[in-house]
């Protein structure tokens, strides 16, 4: 009778291995394969007790500091870690080496200043979050050549150049986030292998000037943030080919005119999928060309009639939409 109830036990921990395991001030959801230790005072990575079949870690509002390799080894059938909003400073070069079905990595709102190479480069990932940490300098080593990422978020940083190293790496991205950094310039071929991507998000940068080919290779872009820069001048040829953008924002900068054509192969505009307000518009003749494009695509920009005049001093105030032909002195 004994040997038999022991035999039964064995054949339910077998069937329910997640009931019998879970890490002290964490919670984990056995049908979900899930794992959340979330705003508990964690002082290290819990790795002692989680479920060998944990799929999904999250991670949230503790203490911890580091992760290493070893940690990672108790859920070699991880494929989402969220470590966000807590205090690591360091990761190991072979971190996710034991993890060979991870896909997504989130480290959003740490300590992180300085990675070692290799570091996300024995997982197959497709999705990086490191966003708002400490990071200002980005080696291409983190990622192997080719890389399967489709999505790299390095927004809310102090990374002063464009990555442009790392991301000839990564032929397959979709989404890339480096807004909300220092960057003051963008290398005209950073972003050639990026064939694929479709949303660019540079925003809040310190960008004064942009390369006229630097968006020859990103045909597929569909949105493309460059709000709150100091953009002062546009290439003429600068969005010719991004006949699938839907949406553009160029609101605070320094912009007083755009050149002649600039807008023309823009036909994919969402209704209001452009943003040119809060920009110094210079209302002369040189403005003739957003003056027309304006009264064919009102609907296309978005809160049009705020788009107005810095200088000249009589026509300050004054919606560009707004204005007629003799006071931009123009033939009729």
């Amino acid at each position: 009778m004994k040997a038999w109830a022991a035999l039964s036990f064995l054949w339910l921990a077998c069937l329910c291995p997640v009931s019998l395991s879970c890490p002290a001030l964490c919670k984990c959801y056995s049908r979900r394969a899930e794992v959340v230790c979330n705003e508990v005072p964690l002082p290290e990575f819990p790795s002692e007790g989680l479920p060998l079949n944990t799929t999904m870690l999250t991670i949230q509002f503790t203490n911890i500091t580091s992760i290493a390799e070893r940690h990672l080894n108790a859920t070699p059938l991880l494929q989402g870690l969220h470590v966000y909003s807590n205090h690591l400073q360091h990761l190991s070069s072979d971190l996710l080496r034991g993890v060979r079905h991870l896909n997504t990595v989130d480290l959003t709102g740490n300590k992180i200043s300085d990675l070692p190479a290799d570091v996300f480069s024995h997982a197959p990932l497709h999705s990086l979050v490191l966003k708002n940490n400490l990071i200002e300098k980005v080696d291409a080593e983190w990622l192997p050549d080719n890389s399967s990422l489709t999505w790299l978020d390095l927004s809310g940083n102090h990374i002063r150049k464009a990555p442009a190293a790392l991301l000839q790496r990564l032929p397959l991205l979709e989404n890339l986030d480096l807004s909300n950094n220092h960057m003051e310039a963008i290398p005209a071929n950073s972003f050639n292998r990026l064939s694929k991507l479709e949303r660019l998000n540079l925003q809040d940068n310190k960008l004064d000037a942009l390369h006229a080919s630097v968006f020859q290779s990103t045909r597929n872009l569909t949105y493309l943030f460059l709000s709150r820069n100091k953009l002062s001048k546009l290439p003429q040829n600068l969005f010719q080919q991004l006949s699938e953008l839907r949406a553009l924002t160029l609101d605070d900068n320094q912009l007083s005119h755009v050149p002649p054509g600039s807008l023309d192969r823009l036909t994919s505009l969402d209704d209001e999928g452009l943003d040119l307000t809060s920009n110094p518009w210079l209302c002369d003749g040189k403005v003739e060309y957003l003056w027309r494009w304006l009264q064919k695509n009102s609907k296309k920009a978005f809160l049009p009639e705020t788009i107005t005049c810095a200088k000249p001093q009589a026509l300050s105030g004054r919606s560009v939409m707004s204005l007629t032909e003799s006071e931009l002195n123009l033939q009729s």
